[in-house]
């Protein structure tokens, strides 16, 4: 008996085959990368570099121009607090394929200026389905992935916003050769094609037995305290994120004199970073865990904006640019991983929280390109002045962190 349990004691070992994406798990994943890609990736950044030939063509003023830029903004917001409503009356799978595809008409409907009210509806839209897009897709995938693969799964995820970031700077020029009307229709017939490949992809709303766990109403009352502590920092990194978002190209240009050519090649390079981004944030949090992860890119973030207020080295804006370029979509899956630490048996509330980081960050991100607007106009276009708030933003998000988290250490030590 003892040597028969003994001989049986081997097959009971895990199988390191069992930590595998198989094929529905992968098909999930890149559902979820064309998702963020179409929504996020290119319907937010590939709107930047048309701004000048809208206002070259005649179609808008520039003033309009700013404001239909704002529209994406103002949609995303809408979009991180209808998510979950949204969620609740129609299948996740469902609901998700009708936002790429509302994403996508967005795109062709913008071929056509036929008003400031038209565009701004259709801009208004993609940053809704943007936004409902980050609150699902993730926490629609994750629950089917294996938990020792989530970091590496959502990084893929997340990839789509790097993917978009990328073109924005290099295949968006190069559709403008076309000129701006096939631009849209360009971009628009890419977010169908890569909406039809990712059609079948989607999961099941339900997730699959052995993966799945008992739905928990709310968070434990002594994980809720460090979950608002993390909305905070999620807010305040959006500060800190905004300032190279919105001045990046234009320092290099402009305040460095270095021509908009060289500026245009720096955005070029945060487009780079930001594809490795998130696929290197989640595979290091899958090795150290998100707390730490997060605290690390709080820190690198911290350190390359100070470095773009303080440093005109042609060496020194370039490693800063690369290291805000990967965590700009880098950050996405770390503050997502740690919400899943924290809530590690509630699907329900894993999204709910979730939605509430979005939409916080949603709502700093759009306070914030408005408020450095109007700091950077009265401060004599200082931009040492608007990179070192955002440096500051994210020097108190990773202050408050390593508060907070030391303070649940001890709390859970002595429990």
């Amino acid at each position: 008996m003892g040597r028969a349990t003994a001989a049986a004691a081997p097959d009971r070992r895990p199988d390191p085959r069992d930590d595998r994406l198989d094929g529905a798990a992968w098909m999930a994943t890149l559902a979820g990368m064309a998702g963020s890609l179409v929504a996020i990736g290119l319907a937010r950044f590939a709107y930047t570099p048309l701004v000048p030939s809208l206002i070259q063509a005649h179609w808008f003023s520039a003033g309009d121009a700013v404001t239909l830029g704002a529209a994406n903004f103002a949609g995303y917001l809408a979009g991180a607090l209808l998510g979950r409503p949204m969620a609740g009356l129609l299948p996740s799978r469902t609901l998700l394929r009708l936002l790429m595809l509302a994403a996508s008409v967005a795109f062709i409907a913008c071929a056509y200026p036929i008003s400031t009210g038209w565009f701004f509806a259709w801009r208004f839209l993609s940053g809704l389905a943007g936004g409902a897009i980050m609150v699902l897709v993730a926490t629609s995938i994750l629950p089917h992935i294996p938990a020792s693969r989530r970091g590496f799964a959502s990084g893929m995820i997340f990839l789509g916003i790097g993917l978009g970031i990328a073109a924005s700077g290099t295949a968006v020029p190069a559709l403008m050769r076309l000129g701006l009307h096939e631009t849209w229709l360009g971009l628009g017939g890419l977010s169908l094609l890569l909406t039809a490949l990712s059609w079948f992809g989607w999961p099941p709303s339900a997730p699959p037995q052995g993966i799945a766990t008992p739905p928990v109403e709310h968070a434990p009352r002594h994980e809720g305290g460090v979950l608002r502590v993390l909305y905070a920092e999620y807010a305040l990194n959006a500060l800190g994120l905004v300032p190279v978002m919105l001045l990046l190209v234009d320092y290099v240009a402009r305040g460095l004199h270095h021509g908009a050519d060289v500026g245009a090649m720096y955005w070029v390079l945060y487009g780079v970073a930001s594809v490795a981004g998130p696929v290197a944030a989640g595979t290091l949090a899958d090795r150290i865990g998100y707390a730490a992860a997060y605290r690390i890119a709080l820190l690198l973030q911290a350190v390359a904006v100070v470095t773009l207020a303080t440093s005109g080295h042609p060496l020194a804006v370039g490693v800063a640019t690369i290291v805000v370029g990967a965590l700009t979509p880098g950050v996405v899956p770390l503050v997502l991983g740690r919400i899943h630490e924290l809530l590690p048996h509630s699907h329900t509330e894993q999204r709910a929280a979730w939605s509430r980081a979005t939409t916080a960050f949603a709502l700093f991100q759009a306070l914030g390109g408005y408020g450095y607007s109007y700091l950077f106009a009265h401060s004599g276009e200082s931009y040492s002045t608007v990179f070192l708030c955002g440096a500051a933003a994210l020097a108190v998000a990773l202050g408050i962190d390593s508060l907070a988290n030391s303070r649940h250490r001890r709390r859970a030590g002595t429990g």
